[in-house]
């Protein structure tokens, strides 16, 4: 018996598919305009913009108000105009630093500085970021015009006792390296205004001669070890700003009104369970940022709206810290993080110094973001 083979019209094939393509289009179109509607389609979009504002370093306070986020295109291109004028300005600042008097260096292929930098005395400012560069030299000493010294993300692990020679120096910045300890002879730096020594993760004290800097404007302090705050910086009495975050400290010292002049302070991510009522004694504070997830105790009257100080308690979400088998890998990513979290904390404050209606009133907010 031999195979049966069955004839179709070509025509009538021809016109099932065409029906067949018309009803698969027809339910394209309705599945597209149910997502349109659908509140699923809403999140996805909101998401997709949330991640690209992350990606850009958008502070959250720029998109969301009040829990509800502003996908608005006009949102994202005035980002972006407000990115390419930061841009433009990094640009001409590099121009002015373009003179004979300030040195720029950059790159982890630099482990050490270069020899003819000795003879450059001349130099009043060094900005030295992002290389593999571990100590400073002791010809420091030689450069009698220095006024600021800008030494961030680098190797460096110690600075030396000559640094004291520097009687211009204003000022002084050794953030995110392998500090544990800071010279006392910096305390002859007596023309200093301001002192960034965050990110070395490991700084457990400041030297008491410090105390002698009776021009300091500024110190931060963050992401170390402190559990306390140092004796020398409370006798810094122009301290207008106070970043302590990101330490070991469990209370404050009662004595805190010393730091008179002092209008921003900021101690989230501590160990406090209790703010002392000589905070109501700093009568220019207009900035208190805590994280009040272990606060049980604090002055009334530092939330009161009658008050000029924007008082923020951080509803903090603590970063799991596994370590990994490797150390070097771990400080590195430690400091990335806490690095991370300064950036953040940076724009949200500059948001928050913008608004003009802000609630004195505890705010809480999230902060640490991570995709």
């Amino acid at each position: 018996m031999g195979h049966k083979v069955v004839v179709f019209d070509i025509s009538v094939v021809r016109a099932l598919w065409e029906t067949r393509v018309k009803k698969h289009k027809a339910w394209q179109k309705k599945e597209a305009e149910r997502l349109e509607k659908s509140a699923l389609e809403k999140i996805k979009e909101e998401w997709e913009f949330v991640a690209e504002c992350r990606r850009k370093g958008v502070p959250q306070a720029e998109y969301c108000k009040n829990g509800f986020v502003d996908t608005s295109t006009r949102l994202l291109e005035r980002i972006e105009r407000n990115s390419v004028a930061r841009q433009s300005a990094r640009v001409k600042d590099r121009g002015k630093r373009s003179n004979p008097f300030v040195f720029e260096l950059s790159g982890t292929q630099w482990k050490e500085l270069p020899d003819s930098l000795k003879e450059q005395t001349h130099l009043k400012e060094w900005h030295i970021h992002n290389t593999l560069i571990q100590i400073i030299p002791t010809y420091i000493e030689l450069f009698h015009s220095m006024k600021i010294l800008d030494l961030p993300k680098n190797q460096i692990t110690c600075l030396p006792p000559e640094i004291g020679r520097l009687k211009n120096l204003k000022e002084l910045n050794v953030s995110f390296n392998h500090l544990k300890s800071i010279p006392p002879e910096l305390g002859d730096c007596e023309n200093l205004e301001r002192l960034d020594c965050s990110g070395n993760l490991d700084l457990m004290e400041l030297p008491f001669e410090l105390s002698n800097l009776k021009q300091v404007t500024f110190v931060d302090i963050s992401a170390n070890k402190f559990s306390s705050v140092p004796i020398c910086v409370l006798r810094m009495c122009r301290l207008q700003w106070l970043d302590i975050s990101s330490n070991d400290l469990t209370d404050l010292p009662q004595d805190i009104d010393r730091l008179e002049e002092l209008q921003g302070f900021l101690l989230y991510k501590n160990k406090l369970t209790y703010l002392p009522q000589a905070m109501l004694n700093l009568k220019k504070l207009t900035l208190l940022v805590v994280s009040g997830d272990d606060l049980v105790e604090l002055p009334t009257a530092l939330c009161d709206a009658s008050t000029p100080l924007k008082f923020v308690s951080l509803l903090d979400n603590p970063i799991d810290k596994t370590r990994c088998q490797d150390t070097d890998d771990t400080v590195e990513s430690e400091q990335d993080r806490q690095h991370f979290d300064k950036e953040f904390m940076k724009a949200y404050i500059e948001d928050l110094k913008e608004r003009e209606a802000v609630p004195s009133y505890t705010a809480k907010v999230s902060f640490s973001l991570q995709l």
